[in-house]
C-alpha cells in the first residue's frame, strides 16, 4: 500500500475500518484479492513478481499491511521483499510482540517499511524507520510512505474524510471508496521533500495517482463490525485510472 488511513475503535458498531491505496507501475503483475493455496488461510491480493502481498487477513482473523518509506537511495543487493512481511507476520504462530521480536534479526534487510497489523484486539505498528508501536490508542491513523501519521497533504485528507465519515450514521462502501478516489494535486509549497524529482512530487501526491505508466492499482475497504463480521472490497484499475474490476469478501467470524 502506499496510503492508507484506519479508524480504530472510534465507533462502538464498527471497531475497525482501514481504507487504502495501493500504487504502482502497471507492468508489475498482480493478482487481485484471493484465498491463496500456498501459504493457505490467507487471503490478500498478490504481487506475482515477487510472491508477497500489500494488503491480507488470514483465517484466524489477523490483517497485515504493509507500506514502503519513499527514500532517494537505491535498493541494495540481498535486499528482501517487503511484501513478504505481510506472509510473516500471518503466518507467525505467535503474539505480534514475538513476531517483531523475531522480525529485529533482519529489519536491516528490508527497504524502509511501516507494517500494521490488527490482531483481535490490538492494533500494531512495526516499523525499520521508527519506533514499534504497540497497542495503538483508539483514533484516526494516517500511513504513506513515511512514518504512522506524517502529515503530508494527502494522508491530511484521507485522514480528515475518515474522521467526518465515522461521526455520519450513514458510513458505508461508497462513502469510504469516495474518499480514496479523490485526484486533487497538493500545491507546490505543501509537497514534502522525499529525494525525488519535483515532477515526482508533483505526480504523487494525489490520493488517487492516474498515470499511464505507474499509478493506483487498487482500492481497499475493510471493516470490521462489532458482531465480527468483516466486509472486505477490492477494486482495481488499470493506467489513467480505468476500472479493472471488483472483488467482495465477507466473514461473520472475525475476532
Amino acid at each position: 500500500m502506499c496510503l492508507l488511513a484506519v479508524a480504530w475503535k472510534v465507533r462502538a458498531d464498527l471497531p475497525f475500518i482501514l481504507i487504502g491505496n495501493r500504487d504502482e507501475f502497471h507492468a508489475r503483475p498482480a493478482a487481485p484479492v484471493h484465498w491463496w493455496s500456498e501459504p493457505g488461510d490467507i487471503l490478500g491480493g498478490r504481487d506475482l513478481e515477487a510472491g508477497g502481498s500489500w494488503l491480507a487477513l488470514n483465517r484466524a482473523g489477523r490483517l497485515a499491511v504493509v507500506t514502503n518509506v519513499r527514500e532517494s537511495a537505491a535498493p541494495t543487493a540481498g535486499e528482501l521483499s517487503r511484501g513478504e512481511l505481510v506472509i510473516d507476520a500471518l503466518t507467525h504462530s505467535g503474539s505480534v510482540r514475538d513476531f517483531a521480536a523475531a522480525l529485529d534479526e533482519k529489519k536491516h534487510r528490508y527497504g524502509g517499511f511501516n507494517l500494521l497489523v490488527r490482531n483481535g484486539e490490538g492494533l500494531h505498528c512495526l516499523s525499520n524507520r521508527g519506533e514499534d508501536r504497540f497497542d495503538l490508542p483508539p483514533g484516526v491513523y494516517g500511513l504513506s510512505n513515511h512514518l504512522l501519521d506524517t502529515p503530508w497533504p494527502k494522508v491530511q485528507r484521507v485522514k480528515e474524510g475518515l474522521r467526518r465519515l465515522v461521526d455520519d450514521d450513514r458510513i458505508g462502501p461508497e462513502e469510504l471508496f469516495a474518499l480514496l478516489e479523490d485526484r486533487t494535486p497538493a500545491a507546490d509549497d505543501e509537497l514534502p521533500s522525499t529525494g525525488v524529482p519535483l515532477e515526482w512530487e508533483r505526480a504523487l501526491s494525489p490520493v488517487f495517482i492516474a498515470g499511464p505508466e505507474y499509478g493506483t492499482r487498487a482500492s481497499s475497504v475493510a471493516m470490521t463490525s462489532s458482531d465480527g463480521h468483516l466486509e472486505l472490497i477490492e477494486r482495481r484499475f488499470g493506467p489513467d485510472g480505468r476500472s479493472m474490476g471488483e472483488t467482495r469478501f465477507e466473514r461473520t467470524d472475525v475476532q
